[in-house]
């Protein structure tokens, strides 16, 4: 136990290979970027974590040690427990908005940032509350699909939403699904209501003096991540855009294959 978690959590050593931190998103979990790895090879080394409110980690403390701040430094506690000084990190949409915040407030631990279909936040307290709302509600439809057929049509549901294109079209969703199914209805409620895009700070003001190399990935039938991460390029010198073909939200299971791709091009660059 680390202080008030008990993370769950898988680290692969390849000799002395650096190590990817990989952050999952909303209702995923460690095995999220499996097949990454599988391809990334001995390349690497790895670092899979099942976040608070996701798979098999619990939170000992009180509720508010499912929030950004919290949790970020939870992680910094175990990478020092692990003796990892320095890695790189692929964070994955709210992974790659605590990713993010992890880069902004420990530079100095992060080599390299890969960010996939994540962002900086919201930038004005009216938009925070407005999110804060809609998460509020969708935290409650959560709430009340405790049993098993309930879970999985709010999670039918949930993929309906555009950022995710035609990911149910995909020959490996229904094998995704049935790792979501195995969260906890109302533990994925606490991190929304916690560590929702409304609930944590905005990130942008940081993220213009950003001086880690970013590698900024959306998919081309992500409209709305597209604008925000093209915003990010923008503002951040250090960062760089790349658009992945065939896919939308969830990039790494609709075209793992260039995932995987700019992920080595990038990390392998001196």
């Amino acid at each position: 136990m680390l202080n008030n978690y008990q993370f769950n959590y898988n680290l692969i050593k390849n000799n002395a290979q650096p190590v990817i931190l990989f952050l999952h998103g909303f209702i995923g979990k460690l095995d999220e970027f499996n097949e990454v790895v599988k391809l990334l090879g001995k390349e690497f080394s790895y670092l899979k974590i099942d976040l608070p409110g996701h798979g098999n980690t619990k939170v000992i403390g009180k509720d508010e040690y499912y929030q950004i701040e919290q949790t970020a430094q939870a992680l910094i506690n175990l990478l020092d427990n692990l003796n990892i000084a320095k890695c790189f990190l692929v964070g994955y949409s709210m992974g790659g908005r605590l990713g993010l915040y992890l880069t902004l407030h420990f530079p100095e631990r992060f080599d390299k940032v890969v960010l996939e279909s994540a962002s900086p936040g919201l930038a004005t307290e009216k938009a925070r509350l407005e999110r804060i709302q809609k998460d509020e509600q969708i935290a409650r439809k959560l709430t009340r699909s405790i049993s098993p057929e309930e879970f999985r049509a709010f999670l039918l549901n949930w993929y309906n939403q555009p950022i995710f294109g035609s990911i149910k079209n995909h020959a490996n969703f229904d094998r995704m699904l049935e790792s979501r199914l195995e969260n906890h209805p109302l533990e994925l409620a606490k991190s929304l209501r916690l560590m929702g895009t409304g609930s944590q700070p905005s990130l942008w003001e940081k993220l213009e003096a950003n001086k880690n190399p970013l590698l900024l990935l959306v998919g081309e039938n992500d409209e709305k991540f597209l604008n925000i991460n093209q915003r990010m390029s923008q503002v951040c010198k250090s960062a760089n855009l790349t658009v992945i073909r065939n896919a939308a939200h969830n990039i790494h299971l609709e075209n793992t294959r260039d995932f995987v791709i700019s992920i080595q091009e990038f990390l392998s660059i001196a």
